[in-house]
Formats: C-alpha cells, structure tokens, sequence
C-alpha cells in the first residue's frame, strides 16, 4: 500500500512529496501524480513511483489510485472546475479501497463567503458524500502570496482591499508538512483543520518589511473596484483579479484569520514567521 500524492508537480504538491520522504516513508511507498510526469524525473530518480494523472481524467486517476492506502488530494486551479474534478477523485479513491483522503481545502470552507470558499466548499461535500475517510485542511493564505511581490512593495508600497483585516498566512512548506503529518500518523479521520500561523494585517506586513530593508513601505486601502482596476492596470486578467480583490475582501471581514493552534499541534512546533520569512526572502 502507498501514499498517493496529486498534485506532485506544483509547489504544495511537490513539497508534501519532500515532507512524507524527509519524515522517513520510503521512497517506493509514495506515489507522486501529475499530467507532466516529465517535471517529476527527479523524484523518479530518488526512487518514488510516478504516474500521470489528470483531475479531467477518470480512467487516469483509477491507475494512479491502484493500490493506494492514502492520498493526499491538492486542490486543482482550474476555478470553476473543482467539483467537479473533486468528484472525479473521490470515485477514483473509493474505488481504488484508498482508506483516507486529505484535502488542502481553505479557512472556514464551510462558513466563508470568499468566491474560493465556495468551491472548496463543494469539493468537501463531494468528498463526505463518498462516504470515505477524510481530513480537511484549511489553508489560509501563503507567506507566499506576498513574498514575490517583495521588490514591487518597496517600489510602490503595498495596495489592497483588506482594511484593518488580519490573514492567517503561513509558509508553503509547513502547510505541506501538515498534510504529511495527517497521513503518516493516526487519529485524524473524519477531522477538519483550521490551519495557519499567527495573524497580521497589511499594515504590519508594510511595517515589518520597512523595519527589515530600512525602507518606507506604505499600505494603501482602496475600494474593492478601484483595487481591481489597479489589478488589471498592472496587466492582471480581469477574472483573476477579481478574484484578489474578493480575498481581500473576505480578509477584511476576518475570514482568512485562523483561531487555535492547529498547525503547530501538527508541526510539532512554531510555525514559521512572517519576520522569519521575509528575512529568508530577502
């Protein structure tokens, strides 16, 4: 039997996969799925099994299900889709025997108004309505919204929507460890996780990062519209950047903002910092 991961060829994917191998499973009991498996010869080559698969795919998704005994399921991009994709997945698994299913969902999936909640929202349905073993974790944002975006706020300063709204973001890689955790240990059926780190505003991020370069950065709150005009001026999709903005509007009303301590009873420890990571990102 095996961990299945999906996903394997994008970030969280990728480093839930490096996680589940740091953490002592062995190489050939994961399973690492993508649709390019080309980008997973690397990991082909430490010794885990790779297999193509695709959300839009069933036939693909029961091969690379076979013999599973957990899958990490990485919630797919495709906006619109994830549902439906969900329902895909959750056949495949319950066909394959796959005894839990752990899903990178979003903050509050079941309560939050965000566009992105709703789809979350669905795909854990979809998931309890196949009556397999599951985990939700909630994922509030990433550090990694932010960081690459480092240069443009001290050029310009930071913009946005979210008010006096604090964000849960936490490091990619602890999200990842999370997921590892769920998979590689016991007592986490049916249970769904509130994860992210400690809260701060766009504010504070504009302050840390002026305490940590010596540089004035400035946060300036617009309205959600003109903040999605901005999006598109700066050559973000219309589509897309509503999106954003309706995250920043959904911050702004605390709904990004984790309570308890859920990622760090999984961690083990302290998540990363927002100090902290700021500091590794310059």
């Amino acid at each position: 039997m095996s961990i299945v991961v999906t996903g394997a060829t994008g970030h969280l994917g990728r480093l839930t996969v490096e996680s589940l191998l740091s953490r002592g499973v062995p190489a050939d009991e994961i399973v690492a799925l993508g649709r390019d498996t080309t980008r997973l010869a690397d990991l082909a080559e430490r010794g885990v099994t790779v297999r193509q698969a695709d959300y839009n795919d069933p036939a693909s998704l029961r091969a690379a299900f076979a013999g599973a005994d957990k899958v990490v399921f990485v919630s797919g991009t495709e906006l619109g889709r994830r549902v439906e994709q969900a329902r895909n997945v959750a056949a495949a698994a319950k066909q394959a025997g796959v005894n839990l299913i752990a899903y990178t969902s979003i903050t509050k999936a079941d309560t939050s108004s965000l566009v992105l909640a709703t789809e979350h929202r669905g795909v854990e349905q979809e998931i309890v309505a196949s009556g397999l073993p599951y985990v939700f974790l909630r994922n509030s944002w990433y550090f990694e919204n932010y960081l690459p975006q480092i240069p443009t706020y001290l050029q310009y300063g930071i913009a946005g929507a979210a008010g006096d709204g604090r964000v849960s973001a936490a490091a990619r890689a602890d999200y990842a460890e999370a997921a590892a955790t769920v998979v590689t240990t016991e007592g986490h059926a049916n249970r769904a996780y509130e994860l992210g780190g400690a809260p701060f505003t766009l504010t504070e991020l504009a302050e840390e990062l002026s305490r940590q370069t010596g540089r004035e950065v400035s946060y300036t709150d617009l309205p959600e519209e003109k903040y999605i005009e901005m999006l598109v001026g700066a050559g973000v999709p219309a589509d897309f950047a509503a999106v954003l903005a309706d995250g920043d509007r959904g911050l702004a009303l605390g709904e990004l903002e984790v309570e308890g301590d859920d990622l760090a009873r999984l961690l083990g420890r302290p998540p990363v910092t927002l100090a902290e990571a700021i500091r590794a990102a310059l």
